[in-house]
């Protein structure tokens, strides 16, 4: 037998916790082939004009390109004119038609081009967070095994599933329905519902939750709640519900835009009639008229806005921050409250061994000091522990040794954490023999001719609290840690410490987030309170919601937006989606996030670098400055050019040169925010 295990694969199959994706593709959306039927167009119809090719040639081409691109934002700017609102996008038809009807056709089909392709950008985004809402109910299975009164098993649909049934549930299946145990003990990972790092020991009398992955114990499972109802069902709802009803933060210029696009259009209709009305001819009144519409064209109103905050994305986006939107960076810089998850955001979500402490001798490893004086193990020593009352016959890395070989074919996330950390001190494992794992309590198997066995203190201490072992592991846990009891053909030789490692700029991150809105952030998690309470108290976070469901996350983000916050949430898992999408912002960390939470939250930091989540809200209020100085200049050039066309006679190439300056000019502008100085600028004190 060698030396040396290789871990074995034993997952089974179809167990993935990773449901399998639905993606709409990109040409499946109308708005997106139109959008490429026009580009293509304008395309082929650039070269033609600039070269001075035959009208019949690029003429049909530019217009392909207003009917491709320009008939879909005109049609629904006509039904937004049913409810009394000017679209946007209607006016830009309107101006790029105009543009044509004096000359200016290259400039009127670009306007369309790039109108089209942003219509095209926001269905794709659209698609992908219903794709990534349709993938959440993927987590749940399509079946469930059934048992009769008479205990035969019938496969069927899990959507068939009644409350009051029995169901059975093999080790390495995702439950089919909100449940109570009623036979078996396993360890399940529910990390989709409520975010544990770890999977939680079930026993008969405990709850699970539809779409949740069975560990390597078989369970019999009460079916409590209808399928329609489940926790997992609700969460579907309750992202669905919020992001239908939450109305995006308008953009303030939209606003401006809004009143100044209805007062160009009515002036320009009057510069058109007013004079016919007195006699002028038509050519040359039209003419002043649409010279009107150009120079007071929105167009550079628009990219007063959209430079600054486009560029702040692109910073952002080199950064590791993808931010989905113009409208979302600008909502960014307004956050005034912050909530984070625990697990995956604070902390890294991966368990690692902290401590090894070995009975009747000193060892440590990690935070120590953490634990009040627990690791001083004279404390610890009695004249029964192996070794005798002064000294124990192992160290810490012979009794790490020992447990990461018993461990070794273990598919448990502390088991691995244990191997993991065995390995990273080079130490050699030998080979196994007889072994067992007891779902929820630990494993036992001979290593080197000695039983080891690795497990909860209740089980290998059980009620004998005077013992030392009991006071460590009583200990580690105070300080955060979940322990883990080593004994040694009977007898305890140790106790592990395993803890989820907070991210090192974790309290650099929330002390810069403070600085920002002035308040502390609320930490909302579905872990335990002890350990919740622990990790707030070394970041500086004061009020801390603990053990929480995705609803009572919800819950706590419209409290402090009911008091008049605009909330940024935090977070990863699917039990955080909710929350992302109910907050005035969401944020999304990348690495670790689950497909909805990335798909629902309006950015994602994409190297879960925590430090950058400070800075792109410090980023994102220079760019609103940006957007107020660019508004101020546009505006300027506007006034000028209008009250030359109206009061004298305003040359139309001198009004268009005007009207591109401008739009130069403020489009430069807003790409200061591109340099890397700019990001750090940006930087809040606390984490430069």
């Amino acid at each position: 037998m060698p030396s040396v295990l290789e871990r074995p694969s034993t997952a089974a199959p179809g167990s993935s916790s990773v449901p399998p994706r639905r993606r709409t593709g990109i040409l499946a959306l109308p708005e997106a082939r139109w959008a490429l039927a026009a580009l293509v167009l304008f395309l082929l119809a650039l070269p033609l004009h600039l070269l001075d090719a035959p009208v019949w040639l690029w003429a049909p081409l530019f217009a392909a390109t207003y009917v491709t691109g320009g008939w879909e934002p005109g049609w629904e700017g006509l039904k937004a004119l049913k409810d009394k609102t000017l679209d946007v996008d209607l006016l830009m038809v309107v101006a790029a038609l105009g543009a044509a009807a004096i000359g200016q056709v290259l400039d009127g089909a670009l306007l369309i081009v790039i109108f089209a392709t942003s219509g095209a950008l926001e269905a794709v985004a659209t698609a992908r967070t219903a794709d990534s809402v349709r993938g959440l109910l993927d987590l749940a299975p399509e079946t469930a095994t059934r048992l009769a009164d008479d205990g035969t098993e019938k496969t069927v649909p899990a959507a068939e599933l009644a409350v009051g049934d029995l169901v059975l549930v093999r080790p390495g299946e995702r439950i089919g329905a909100d449940g109570r145990v009623v036979d078996g003990a396993s360890d399940v990972d529910q990390a989709t519902i409520t975010g544990e790092p770890l999977p939680v020991a079930k026993r008969a009398g405990d709850e699970v939750f539809a779409g949740t992955l069975n560990g390597s114990g078989a369970l019999r499972v009460k079916v409590e709640r209808d399928p329609s109802e489940s926790v997992i069902a609700r969460i579907v709802a309750m992202v669905e519900e919020a992001a239908g009803t939450k109305a995006p933060t308008q953009l303030f210029i939209e606003k401006v835009e809004q009143r100044y696009s209805l007062g160009m259009v009515a002036v320009t209709l009057l510069i058109f009639v007013i004079p016919l009305l007195v006699g002028s001819d038509l050519r040359s009144t039209l003419l002043r008229a649409m010279t009107f519409m150009i120079v007071a064209s929105p167009c550079a109103v628009v990219l007063a806005t959209m430079p600054p905050l486009l560029s702040a994305m692109a910073n952002a986006g080199r950064h590791g921050v993808l931010v989905k939107s113009a409208v979302v960076m600008e909502r960014l810089g307004r956050i005034d409250a912050v909530a984070l998850d625990k697990t995956g955001t604070l902390t890294e979500g991966t368990p690692r061994l902290a401590d090894v402490r070995v009975l009747g001798g000193p060892g440590s490893l990690g935070d120590s000091g953490a634990l009040g004086g627990s690791g001083d193990s004279g404390a610890l020593r009695r004249s029964g522990d192996p070794g005798g009352p002064g000294r124990s016959e192992f160290d810490e890395d012979s009794l790490l040794r020992l447990a990461a070989a018993a461990e070794y074919p273990s598919e448990h996330p502390l088991a691995r954490a244990v191997v993991e950390a065995a390995r990273a001190r080079g130490l050699v494992l030998p080979a196994v023999e007889d072994f067992v794992s007891t779902p929820g309590t630990g494993v036992t198997a001979t290593v080197d001719g000695r039983i080891v066995a690795v497990g909860s203190p209740a089980r290998l201490l059980g009620r004998d609290v005077g013992h030392p072992g009991a006071a460590l592991a009583a200990a580690l846990e105070e300080g955060g840690r979940t322990a883990v009891v080593v004994t040694v053909d009977g007898r305890p030789a140790g106790v592990l410490g395993i803890a989820d490692r907070l991210r090192p700029e974790a309290a650099l991150a929330t002390r810069a987030l403070t600085e920002l809105t002035g308040r502390a952030p609320v930490l909302v998690t579905g872990d335990n309170p002890r350990a919740a309470a622990r990790l707030a108290a070394e970041v500086g976070i004061t009020d801390v919601r603990a053990g929480l469901l995705p609803q009572d996350k919800v819950a706590a983000v419209d409290e402090l937006q009911g008091a008049g916050a605009k909330v940024l949430v935090v977070g990863d898992g699917v039990n955080d989606a909710p929350a992302l999408a109910a907050a005035h912002t969401g944020i999304a960390m990348g690495r670790a996030g689950s497909d909805l939470a990335l798909e629902t939250a309006d950015a994602v930091v994409v190297r879960d670098e925590l430090a950058t989540i400070p800075t792109v809200i410090g980023l994102s209020r220079r760019a609103r400055a940006l957007v107020v100085q660019n508004l101020v200049v546009a505006g300027a050039f506007i006034a000028v050019l209008v009250v030359w066309d109206l009061a004298g006679t305003l040359p139309l190439p001198l009004g268009v040169a005007g009207h591109e300056g401008s739009t130069v000019l403020v489009g430069l502008n807003g790409l200061r925010l591109l340099a890397d100085g700019a990001w750090r600028r940006a930087r809040p004190e606390a984490v430069r």
